[in-house]
């Protein structure tokens, strides 16, 4: 039935050269839907051109920024569920640049919302989010109730873009709804600032991962794969059930501080032999985090497919072929 479902639906993805982006498109191409992308870049070594995906879907050529863009893109191409995925989602980036995340990630949310609020054939508006949004609590895991207390630019991004799309969903019953997930991993990621690419890429290397913080930070790591098929379900969910301006958590649920996925990257490589360099540089960011994502499993019926070992064996897989390819 899910395949089905994506059966010549006209579906709107912003952010869809992402690490995200590119999973979901390719799996909604697979299901069957008619894609249309919104690209700021060009990004040709984004998975989406090397699994031949960009080839059978529509693109649309602009930055989020430009509402009149937007509008006319949902209008022409009927468009009736949007995935809401692009943004500026590196911590150091965001505390370097402000201003451009503040653009993107918070007038981003409100184009794409006020857009899908004056086209009548959105049935659907899926928003990614972040665990981040939540800010640093002493409460953990975050669950859904959990308050938004962004502090920093990327988290303080998060938060905003939530709290846009509540006040869609509650004044303008725009059928929104929010998706807050740990930190993504997965093959095709190739912005080697992220922990896993990185760790992953020095240890194909020969040489030894780099830990800028002191090792210490809990984080959720969430595997790609299992993260599309929750976005999907999520959009399925929304026409059967009356969620409109609710967020759901996704999460393994599991709590693995940096140095032990490290640790555990090594031994999946047999490198264990390779120490990590920890640098104790990291700044502004939070130290604790990992989500609840037990109204996603009660609500949506919803759990992950893959363990944490399952996931990094076979990104390490991924690399392993693409570094062989370059």
């Amino acid at each position: 039935m899910a395949d089905k479902f994506w059966q010549d639906r006209n579906v709107f993805v912003t952010g869809a050269t992402g690490l995200l982006g590119s999973w979901l498109t390719e799996v909604l191409v697979e299901r069957g839907a008619n894609v249309v992308a919104l690209v700021r870049d060009s990004v040709p070594r984004s998975r989406l051109a090397a699994v031949g995906v960009l080839g059978r879907i529509n693109v649309v050529h602009g930055a989020l920024e430009d509402y009149a863009l937007i509008e006319r893109s949902l209008g022409e191409y009927e468009v009736d569920t949007i995935f809401h995925l692009a943004a500026q989602t590196i911590v150091g980036i965001a505390n370097n640049n402000p201003l451009s995340t503040f653009e993107s990630n918070v007038r981003g949310t409100w184009h794409v919302l006020e857009a899908a609020r004056r086209s009548p054939l959105v049935k659907a508006v899926v928003i990614a989010s972040s665990d981040k949004a939540y800010g640093d609590q002493e409460k953990l895991p975050y669950d859904e109730t959990t308050p938004l207390e962004g502090r920093h630019p990327y988290d303080v991004s998060k938060s905003c873009a939530d709290l846009i799309s509540l006040a869609y969903a509650k004044s303008y019953g725009t059928n929104v709804c929010v998706t807050r997930c740990g930190n993504f991993y997965g093959g095709g990621d190739l912005n080697f600032n992220r922990i896993v690419p990185q760790t992953i890429r020095s240890v194909l290397r020969g040489q030894r991962p780099v830990i800028r913080s002191d090792g210490k930070p809990i984080r959720d790591y969430f595997f790609i794969k299992d993260g599309a098929e929750a976005y999907l379900l999520l959009a399925e969910k929304m026409r059967s059930l009356k969620i409109a301006g609710e967020a759901f958590n996704f999460s393994n649920e599991i709590q693995v501080t940096v140095l032990e996925l490290t640790k555990l990257i090594l031994k999946l490589a047999g490198r264990e032999d390779l120490k990590p360099r920890v640098l104790n540089q990291a700044r502004n960011e939070i130290l604790h985090q990992y989500l609840s994502a037990k109204k996603a499993r009660r609500v949506l019926g919803w759990r992950p497919r893959y363990t944490l070992e399952q996931g990094l064996r076979e990104t390490l897989t991924w690399y392993r072929e693409y570094f062989a390819g370059q």
